[in-house]
């Protein structure tokens, strides 16, 4: 079954390189400058596999900036087309190009002066010929071992849909916190909107003086239920020591009374600004491995809280 898995993804893959590579720059760019100039949101159609399809792109466009949305050709050609407004882009797709119910809405597109683009296998398919704008997405073999199931085909159709939708994030700049307006819920939109400074610990932090005791160390650990010392003061950091440290420390050397912090801390650990974005600050703290991150101001080396990954 896992030789079968890896043939698919190589089959798919190859089709991929294959799209890649016959990507049409005049095309691609004018289907991407056509919806960034469109004065009303962008129409997507398509029946079955690539209907699914469709709706996936217009999804991802919506969330990133582009207003979208979906509409089902059958539905479209009993009423439905009420809702495509005069001259607004349209995004058809059909792998074969040659499929009834979206070849029937493109005389009332063209009377409605849509400007038609469209995602097909073949560049010689009535709707190909019939749109301002066409994306050739010919795959070299579909993955299903029959080669009529729509297996590498939509998966190249989806990848041309991501390639757009990208390409308009870039040209719009669209930021993360554009990002969280449109995705507010969860604790997605918390780390992308919510700063280190409102989630940050700031009551009895564990200082400690480097030249203090070990027994005082194992008591600041206790006490502070961080999984570290801060060794310093709140206006100037020299060093932590993680509960790693300590037990590290206690296998190396018997004598409690001989071991000296400034031979196990961390000297210049990492503090980021209170004002940095939570989503921002984990990416540091996965980077670096760690689940605990100092909060303060790093040019002043101050200390004014700490931020734990899992508070989220």
């Amino acid at each position: 079954m896992k030789e079968i898995a890896k043939r698919v993804f190589d089959t798919e893959i190859a089709s991929l390189q294959y799209v890649a590579a016959a990507i049409s720059d005049a095309d691609f760019t004018g289907i991407v400058n056509t919806i960034l100039n469109a004065k009303g949101k962008l129409i997507i159609a398509g029946v079955g596999k690539s209907g699914i399809i469709g709706q996936k792109i217009a999804a991802t466009l919506t969330s990133t900036g582009t207003p979208s949305y979906f509409l089902h050709p059958g539905e479209a050609f009993h009423g439905d087309l009420g809702m495509v407004g005069r001259q607004v882009p349209v995004l058809l797709l059909s792998y074969s190009g040659e499929t009834d119910e979206v070849l029937q809405i493109i005389p009332f597109l063209k009377w409605n002066e849509n400007i038609i683009m469209s995602i097909t296998g073949n560049p010689a398919s009535t709707l190909a010929k019939n749109s301002e704008y066409h994306l050739n997405i010919n795959v070299l073999h579909e993955a299903c071992p029959l080669k009529l199931a729509p297996t590498s085909s939509t998966t190249a159709a989806l990848v041309m849909g991501d390639a757009i939708a990208v390409a308009l994030m870039e040209a719009r700049q669209f930021q993360h916190e554009d990002f969280a307006r449109f995705h507010p819920g969860g604790s997605l939109g918390r780390k992308l909107l919510v700063k280190v400074k409102d989630m940050m610990r700031t009551d009895n932090l564990p200082f400690i003086d480097e030249d203090a005791p070990f027994t005082e160390l194992l008591l600041r650990m206790s006490e502070g239920k961080l999984g570290l010392v801060i060794v310093g003061t709140p206006s100037y950091l020299k060093g932590i020591v993680t509960d790693g440290d300590l037990r590290r420390a206690l296998l190396k050397n018997n004598d409690i009374a001989s071991i000296q912090i400034t031979e196990i801390m961390t000297a210049n650990p990492i503090i980021v600004d209170a004002a940095e974005y939570i989503n921002q600050a984990e990416h540091i703290m996965m980077e670096k491995k760690i689940t605990t991150i100092l909060v303060g101001t790093p040019e002043k080396r101050s200390v004014s809280g700490v931020y734990q990954i899992y508070t989220i």
